[in-house]
């Protein structure tokens, strides 16, 4: 596999995809399907999406402590939204992607609104390749590592 990481300033990524982890999350808010799913609505509004349907939310891997918790899936008219909360861990895995540009500053702020993390890491990045970009190039945009979230 080529990678590059040149910016191609005259060719637009395919999508923008924002990789979220929190670490330090409480269990009372990890835990709690209405705060998940109040969450999903407001960023969904924040990012100026469109939500397509409502979320799918389950309660999975009830067999692992570690991994245990709700998983959501919010398709939105430009992609989608996934998340998955391991409220024994504290920990949450949150995933932004679509194919019309939105504010990353906005979607951290409204996921740690929700989730208060002690600690994350945000990765932010181009996504695809324009039709007119033959040459491969790929754009990382952003990445963070926060000791401290606050």
């Amino acid at each position: 596999m080529t990678s590059h990481n040149q910016v191609n300033s005259t060719q637009a990524p395919w999508g923008q995809h924002l990789v979220l982890d929190f670490n330090g999350c409480s269990k009372e808010l990890l835990s709690n399907k209405e705060n998940i799913l109040n969450w999903s609505k407001e960023l969904v509004e924040a990012i100026d999406m469109v939500a397509y349907g409502e979320p799918i939310i389950e309660h999975f891997a009830t067999h692992s402590h570690e991994a245990a918790g709700y998983t959501l899936l919010q398709m939105i008219e430009t992609s989608n939204i996934a998340a998955h909360f391991a409220e024994n861990i504290g920990q949450a895995y949150i995933d932004v992607f679509s194919c019309k540009a939105f504010d990353v500053e906005v979607a951290l702020e409204v996921c740690k609104k929700y989730f208060n993390p002690a600690k994350f890491n945000m990765h932010s990045m181009d996504r695809g390749f324009h039709k007119n970009d033959q040459a491969g190039e790929r754009n990382f945009s952003k990445e963070v590592q926060n000791e401290q979230a606050a």
